[in-house]
């Protein structure tokens, strides 16, 4: 088996002249410079690595900042004038809002100690006028303070607001939370007393009450008397009485019984018991009714009849239809109180229709007695110091409207 020939590097090449050639020599000496080859189309076309280095631009150091500089602050380019302006509005609007704080902390603490010391059945509503509130509150003396009271029992009926505003308030305090009294030198406001209340506190008598003029007030409803519902129909005549009361002088009081009869409390000769002018029309028909009353001497005497006559009448059917019939007749058994014979002739008056126990009622039921149920009067308690007056009594159509005044007035403090 022949050997490899070996060739020896350091043999001078015309000792090496006999040996065959060396392919990768050739090679090698085809370009001295190394192949570089970046893409498929570098090494199809020579030129197009040239002609990207020229479009390249050169590499420099990337920058991080947004926008490739610093964003300004939103107002540094405003004027100095103008961001003065915005630090004092922005400032004055923490002080107006700590104003306003203080004030409804005042108007709550306010209310709390009017409920407290005036007894009420409710927190009023404080309302402290004037700005700004801290001032005023350092100074001792308030502008304007403006109190609602709702539902404030006055006797029989409650009054549904009470409204006042004190004007140049003292204070008596050694801060905010340390208010002990205060004084108020002069005070107005009104008084309602509305038409609501009255019909839902009087509604045991079912009585309505409406708006009649400047100081008239009318009362429509029912009465409930020995059983039954008569119709009431009354008129109140409103008037201030002293300084913190107003009364009502009660008129026109009228208990219906159906279309039989009508009671009016009173001694007047109009006052009683009476026949409606239909009762004592239709007497010319009801011939059992006409002869109750004719059976009767006591009534004869009183409609101006004869005894001849009236025995006639009662015998005879036509004479008794010629004598009611008549005007004269008719008037004059309208004129009968017939609560003067209840007790003597009650046959009469169940024939009449009218039960004995209702005229027994009816004639409890004075004139005082039923203007005490409609009586509308009340009175403003007397304050502790100071002086309160009602005045300007009117009739509105919600109700009774006092104007009330004030002055000298004290509450809490020493």
């Amino acid at each position: 088996m022949r050997s490899p020939h070996r060739t020896d590097p350091h043999q001078p090449a015309h000792d090496r002249s006999d040996a065959p050639p060396n392919p990768y020599d050739e090679l090698g000496t085809l370009d001295d410079a190394p192949l570089e080859v970046t893409s498929l189309e570098d090494f199809f076309d020579e030129g197009a690595a040239e002609r990207r280095d020229e479009q390249e631009p050169e590499w420099t150091p990337p920058v991080h900042r947004r926008g490739g500089r610093r964003r300004r602050g939103r107002f540094a380019g405003l004027p100095l004038a103008v961001k003065a302006v915005v630090g004092v509005v922005v400032l004055a609007s923490f002080v107006a809002l700590a104003d306003r704080w203080a004030l409804l902390y005042a108007e709550h603490r306010a209310a709390d100690a009017l409920e407290e010391r005036l007894n009420l059945a409710a927190a009023p509503e404080v309302e402290i006028g004037g700005f700004p509130f801290l001032t005023q509150l350092a100074g001792k003396r308030l502008d304007s303070v403006r109190v609602t009271v709702p539902d404030v029992a006055a006797d029989r009926v409650s009054l549904a607001k009470v409204s006042a505003t004190a004007h140049d308030v003292r204070l008596d305090a050694d801060g905010l939370t340390s208010v002990r009294g205060a004084r108020v030198p002069r005070l107005d406001g009104d008084v309602l007393l509305s038409f609501a209340d009255l019909n839902r506190e009087l509604g045991a008598s079912q009585v309505t009450f409406t708006g009649d003029g400047r100081n008239r007030v009318r009362a429509r409803g029912t009465l409930p008397v020995a059983g039954r519902d008569l119709r009431l129909r009354a008129e109140a005549t409103i008037r201030r009485q002293g300084e913190r009361g107003i009364a009502t002088q009660i008129g026109g009081m009228r208990l219906d019984i159906g279309d039989l009869a009508t009671y009016r409390p009173g001694t007047r000769a109009s006052d009683g018991l009476h026949l409606t002018p239909k009762a004592s029309a239709d007497l010319a028909r009801e011939t059992r009714r006409a002869k109750a009353l004719l059976s009767v001497p006591a009534i004869v005497r009183r409609l101006g009849v004869s005894d001849a006559t009236a025995r006639e009448a009662l015998g005879d059917d036509g004479k008794l239809a010629e004598l009611t019939g008549t005007p004269r007749f008719a008037g004059r058994a309208q004129d009968l109180n017939l609560i003067d014979l209840a007790l003597d002739n009650p046959a009469v008056l169940r024939a009449l229709g009218l039960d004995p126990d209702l005229l027994d009622a009816l004639s409890r039921l004075t004139r005082p007695v039923l203007a005490d149920r409609l009586s509308l009067s009340f009175e403003l308690p007397e304050p502790e110091r100071g002086t309160m007056r009602l005045r300007d009594v009117r009739v509105e159509e919600d109700g009774i409207r006092v104007r009330l005044s004030g002055s000298e007035l004290a509450v809490g403090g020493s």
